[in-house]
């Protein structure tokens, strides 16, 4: 199906352009948003005599992005989760979550522009994208700990999931012990 784009619509094109996509994006996602129209004759005319006020609206939404980025870039955000000693969360980030530790510390954040490819399921910082509009893209910083002073560690570089690593020998000495006290103890009796 061919489409007039409404607005820049990523890896797809700019406001204006006409794309051919498949049917199910343009019916399922493009058309009901509003960010395309079908391409036809009429809507053509349609767009061209919108398109001074689409480019307006377009311009106030980038400057409204442009001034939350300024607050939101290279922020770190806190998120405190159950984990194993491993650093493996019992369950995970997701975007809500993100979304909403964003919104608590007073920058309203719908989760459909936190751009997470999977939740985060282990202990740590992770960088994570914000696309506050089409145009518009911004890094924060997600430090996903067990308590806030581990939170406070992490931050500073220290690693957490550090675990007492035991060899083979070292395992194989304490067993080997272990069996010769246990045969001493046989032979009293």
């Amino acid at each position: 199906m061919e489409v007039i784009l409404l607005e820049r619509v990523a890896k797809l094109g700019q406001m204006g352009e006409r794309v051919k996509v498949k049917d199910g994006f343009a019916r399922n996602f493009l058309l009901p948003r509003g960010k395309a129209l079908r391409a036809t004759e009429g809507n053509a005319k349609k767009f061209e005599t919108q398109r001074v006020t689409l480019e307006a609206r377009n311009q106030e939404l980038k400057t409204a992005a442009v001034a939350v980025s300024e607050k939101l870039d290279g922020t770190t955000y806190i998120i405190i989760r159950q984990a194993g000693e491993t650093g493996q969360l019992y369950g995970s980030v997701s975007a809500r979550d993100i979304a909403e530790a964003i919104t608590a510390a007073g920058i309203e954040i719908p989760r459909s522009q936190v751009e997470l490819a999977t939740p985060i399921k282990n202990v740590g910082i992770h960088t994570v994208p914000v696309h506050l509009h089409p145009e518009v893209e911004v890094k924060i910083s997600v430090n996903v700990s067990r308590s806030a002073g581990e939170a406070e560690r992490q931050a500073k570089g220290e690693a957490i999931n550090v675990r007492e690593e035991i060899t083979m020998d070292d395992l194989g000495l304490e067993v080997g012990k272990a069996l010769a006290e246990a045969d001493g103890s046989l032979g009293d009796r």
